[in-house]
């Protein structure tokens, strides 16, 4: 019997690539069990293991060689509203903030946009260009126009990697305020472990290329989390060492 809380199931997700030639294994066999509704689930892992074309697979952008996405309490997958999120925020440079966002609108309403802006912390900022703003606030605007659609499943990836470190504190903390207000699914890659500890629900860690589970975490700290915290430090270290496993081997062989 199926949980009406689920939204969705992966099974045994696998992608091969050409490139130069040679045939690229990029993931493999990768299964995750019930992804629930308004759940925050964090992926991390090394460095080009496959991350990406993993949520491009979710996002419908690119299909794998074998396994499959299991909907759950939905009729059919073209009705699950999803969004993926980018690291280049992917503005139209002609088009302003107010523009940018009404062009992700689902219901078309007039003025519905100024909502999704206000959310992102930008009032007064309806009428700049994507030129005119910050690399923070030009995210904002990415994720406005990503909440203008509704999804059901937001898929991020790495949104907050080319911020500098200030932004990328306030950006976190907005990220978990929007979360929480929408309360939708996200999905969201990093390769911070930090980052992950600080805004996920769960945590699955993958091996270098090709990508499968190497464990998984259920992240039990109450929001919002103390990053100095000895809970908060012991998850981290324990995360960080499994993925040194991942790294070391890479430079030992």
């Amino acid at each position: 019997m199926k949980s009406e809380n689920e939204l969705l199931e992966i099974r045994n997700l696998a992608k091969k690539f050409i490139r130069n030639g040679e045939i690229v294994e990029a993931i493999a066999n990768i299964s995750i069990a019930a992804i629930k509704r308004k759940e925050f689930l964090c992926i991390v892992g090394p460095s080009g293991c496959g991350k990406t074309t993993f949520l491009r697979i979710l996002a419908g952008l690119e299909t794998p060689d074998k396994g499959e996405i299991i909907y759950k309490n939905i009729e059919d997958k073209t009705s699950l509203k999803t969004t993926l999120l980018f690291q280049e925020f992917a503005l139209f440079p002609w088009l302003n903030v107010r523009s940018n966002v009404e062009f992700g609108l689902a219901d078309n309403k007039k003025g519905a946009e100024l909502n999704y802006i206000k959310d992102v912390g930008l009032s007064g900022w309806e009428d700049n260009y994507p030129n005119d703003l910050s690399r923070g606030m030009q995210q904002r605007v990415a994720l406005a126009r990503a909440l203008a659609y509704k999804p059901q499943l937001l898929l991020m990836d790495e949104p907050f990697g080319s911020v500098d470190a200030q932004t990328k504190e306030i950006l976190k903390r907005l990220l978990l305020h929007i979360w929480k207000e929408y309360r939708i699914t996200i999905i969201f890659v990093t390769h911070s472990i930090e980052e992950a500890l600080f805004l996920g629900d769960r945590i699955i860690v993958l091996t270098k290329r090709p990508a499968r589970i190497k464990k998984e975490f259920l992240i039990d700290l109450k929001h919002p989390r103390d990053s100095t915290s000895q809970d908060f430090n012991i998850l981290k270290r324990e995360i960080s060492d499994i993925l040194f496993e991942e790294v070391g081997e890479s430079f030992n062989s």
